[in-house]
């Protein structure tokens, strides 16, 4: 086993993207940057790292047709080191939370990581739920964010990850749109490889139409500016969503460029969540 491939694993510039999302989260709860916020960003980090490394775990045959050079497949690291490793990462993660953290944040930490756990165990391969739990997950950094306040936080931050879920939700929905064909190939069991490429779409449009009134209703938090500022970024993802509905193969979904839209409304909203914490607090 090469030490090195302790770190790869771990896909450490992921991770560390991760922490700094949860630092975000508690800016967007808060409207202030504390040195306590540093317990976020090492408990999402470990946590997010574990959940790297089981998900290699899982995916170790996979990758050995399909990403050889990954450190499990490329014997860098053994699949029961990977399996330890993961396991004393998640310890470590949840343990900062339990020794430092209010309850709110530990059991949040808890939850994702039995999530993470289970959605490489056998989640991802499971129609809509896959999604819904990638699309949680994702979200759920703002309850982080926000748990370090105590339950206030995390209700502060509610609309902020409901927001966000539908929006990811839709942008996850939309992929896999875009994949049927390769997916069906490889025998996956998508949504739209089960239920139809129109029908995953309608999911789709409705889960952003969920996400952008979740983030409207954020005006009786931050007022008119905010309100001027995440309409053009509502649209944009309004837009994207759209335009995957007019088209009628995964070829057009992917040549509409939808999911792209999505991607920068979402970006671009957390950037109005951002600004408006800071100045409309």
């Amino acid at each position: 086993m090469k030490p090195a491939a302790f770190i790869r694993i771990i896909r450490p510039l992921n991770a560390v993207m991760a922490g700094f999302a949860g630092v975000l989260a508690f800016v967007i709860a808060t409207g202030t940057l504390l040195p306590s916020v540093l317990i976020i960003f090492f408990m999402v980090l470990l946590i997010t790292a574990a959940g790297n490394v089981i998900n290699d775990y899982h995916d170790a045959a996979i990758d050995a047709i399909n990403r050889p050079d990954r450190p499990i497949p490329s014997g860098e690291i053994s699949q029961r080191a990977a399996l330890v490793y993961s396991v004393l990462l998640f310890l470590i993660g949840n343990a900062i939370g339990i020794a430092y953290a209010p309850l709110p944040l530990i059991i949040i930490a808890a939850l994702n990581s039995v999530l993470l756990w289970g959605y490489a165990s056998y989640l991802k391969v499971m129609p809509l739920l896959g999604n819904l739990a990638v699309s949680y997950l994702s979200a759920s950094i703002f309850l982080f964010g926000g748990a370090l306040e105590g339950w206030e936080g995390v209700i502060a931050n509610l609309p902020v990850a409901g927001a966000c879920f539908g929006v990811i939700l839709s942008r996850e929905l939309i992929k896999d749109a875009e994949d049927m064909q390769g997916d069906k190939a490889h025998g996956a069991r998508t949504l739209p490889i089960l239920y139809g490429l129109k029908s995953t779409v309608l999911v789709a449009v409705a889960s952003a139409i969920f996400g952008v009134i979740i983030s409207l209703l954020l005006y009786f938090r931050w007022g008119n500016y905010y309100l001027v500022g995440i309409i053009p970024v509502d649209i944009i993802i309004f837009y994207g969503a759209f335009r995957a509905f007019w088209c009628s193969t995964s070829e057009e979904i992917k040549e509409s460029h939808s999911s792209l839209f999505i991607k920068v409304g979402m970006f671009a909203s957390l950037l109005i969540f951002l600004i408006s914490a800071v100045l409309f607090r």
